[in-house]
């Protein structure tokens, strides 16, 4: 039996206490979709039920592209009703030493479907900020006199190496593509009453956070282009006005204007905005065609 070239994943819903209600409008509010992650289920066809993780380890060749232990990426819809914590993630050498041999770092990067006017994040800190100050801010809750503000509009793009100090601000919609880790220490939550699984890391961020560490911003731009590239993953901007080849290898394609159409495989998959499918790294070529827009991640 051909294996499955298309594979369309169950989303999980994560609720946040900085979550809007664009992801879900009743009930508490949802920060996080998780559409594309090891621990989705696949939906429809021979392997609806199997987690991407089962897969990627019994057809590594196939899922990636090339071998692997593990599905190497993580890939969120968020929405920011109200800033989230002041935070930095470790990279793979820190993961490894702090968390476990076999924990991951997180680089990540966001595109911002919607931006409200006038909103921001917090990415890096302050030209001239000293290592003692740095220190001091930390352990004394005075981390936001330290912090560099960056103003966001729609369509704009910010690459976040690990060990990067940052804070999404509210009034954010928006796209990210990160390595798979949920290894988050932070460092302020702006005074919030502290509640379970919410709690500051002040000896684990004193360690993790690198003071030269600085976001690459890239500016909205209209049509098909390369949004940013990383040793971790690439991600693409595509404006549709009929049929787009992909790169080849591992792809995910998630819809953010119009109903696209994805082939691959001599399968095709339909999908609407805020939907994604995942073209399996050894399916050959594979195309989206259509009237609208898509971001497409992949690792080269």
């Amino acid at each position: 039996m051909a294996l499955p070239a298309l594979l369309s994943l169950e989303p999980a819903l994560h609720e946040r206490v900085w979550g809007g209600r664009r992801l879900r409008a009743e009930g508490p509010p949802v920060g996080e979709a998780w559409i594309v992650h090891e621990s989705n289920r696949v939906i429809g066809g021979p392997w609806a039920g199997r987690t991407l993780a089962e897969l990627t380890h019994e057809h590594p060749e196939w899922i990636l592209g090339g071998p692997g232990e593990r599905f190497p990426l993580l890939i969120k819809l968020l929405d920011c009703a109200d800033w989230l914590s002041v935070q930095v993630h470790p990279d793979d050498a820190l993961a490894q030493e702090m968390v476990g041999p076999l924990a991951l770092g997180k680089t990540e990067a966001w595109y911002f479907l919607s931006a409200e006017e006038g909103t921001q994040v917090i990415a890096g800190l302050r030209s001239g900020v000293t290592d003692e100050q740095l220190d001091h801010a930390v352990r004394a809750g005075g981390i936001r006199d330290l912090v560099e503000f960056w103003p966001i509009h729609t369509g704009d793009a910010m690459y976040m190496p690990a060990r990067t100090l940052h804070a999404l601000g509210p009034g954010l919609f928006l796209y990210e593509v990160q390595q798979t880790s949920d290894t988050t220490y932070r460092v302020w939550d702006w005074d919030r009453p502290p509640t379970a699984g919410r709690a500051l890391h002040i000896e684990e961020s004193v360690r993790a956070i690198d003071p030269r560490g600085r976001p690459a911003m890239c500016p909205a731009q209209p049509g098909t282009y390369r949004v940013l590239q990383g040793p971790y993953f690439a991600l693409d901007h595509l404006e549709l006005r009929g049929t787009h080849t992909l790169r080849p290898g591992l792809r995910m394609v998630t819809a953010i204007e119009g109903t696209l159409a994805v082939t691959g495989g001599g399968e095709t998959a339909t999908i609407s905005p805020w939907e994604t499918v995942l073209v399996a790294g050894g399916a050959g070529e594979s195309a989206v065609s259509g009237v609208g827009r898509a971001l497409v991640a992949g690792l080269d």
